[in-house]
């Protein structure tokens, strides 16, 4: 069975929206987009850098969208060709194929039973990115095995979070944890039931 792992970057009070850009994600007002930037080190660099290129990513709608509007013209960055070559599941009721960005998978029907087959099916593990809304779909139905946080000490006071009112009360464990030189903590958590699995 192959494993799901959210890699998300997070403040201190979970907003998980806009961490890249200032025009990343506006929606609501957001004035805070990019906020993640000042952060980035070469330790947060190789934490992940372990994975590309060993897994597959799967994205909303909205995170493939911005993806594919921004890495596939970003030359001389090793993550571009990695991205590029990675198999790309996308889950959206409004998008159809072909889907412009390489190596890329429109989900069909439902995409929690579209996910919880990809899981059945043998392969690379799988890697969200961003998409909040997927990830809570994931969690309602037990499907996520790993979370790879990167906490940024940083407190906003809005914007979208990932564990937003009702998610499903989830125990975690943490497996690993790395901090960076800016006081990013990158937290890998596995569901606490996984242990008994």
């Amino acid at each position: 069975m192959r494993k799901i792992t959210i890699v998300n970057n997070l403040t201190l009070d979970g907003v998980m929206q806009a961490p890249g850009r200032p025009d990343e994600d506006v929606r609501g007002g957001f004035e805070y987009g990019g906020w993640a930037v000042p952060y980035s080190d070469s330790v947060m660099a190789g934490e992940m850098a372990k994975g590309m290129g060993r897994t597959e990513l799967l994205l909303g709608r909205r995170t493939y969208e911005d993806f594919f509007s921004f890495w596939p013209s970003q030359e001389d960055n090793p993550f571009t060709e990695v991205l590029d070559n990675t198999q790309k599941y996308v889950a959206s009721t409004t998008l159809s194929e072909p889907l412009p960005w390489r190596n890329s998978t429109l989900l069909e029907g439902d995409a929690v039973r579209a996910v919880a087959g990809l899981k059945e099916q043998p392969g690379k593990d799988i890697v969200v990115l961003g998409s909040g809304g997927l990830i809570r779909s994931l969690m309602q139905h037990n499907l996520v095995d790993e979370f790879v946080l990167l906490i940024h000490p940083l407190v906003l006071g809005s914007g979208r979070r990932l564990f937003r009112d009702g998610v499903p009360a989830t125990p975690l464990r943490r497996v690993d944890s790395v901090i960076s030189t800016t006081g990013v903590i990158i937290a890998t958590y596995q569901p606490a039931s996984a242990a008994s699995r």
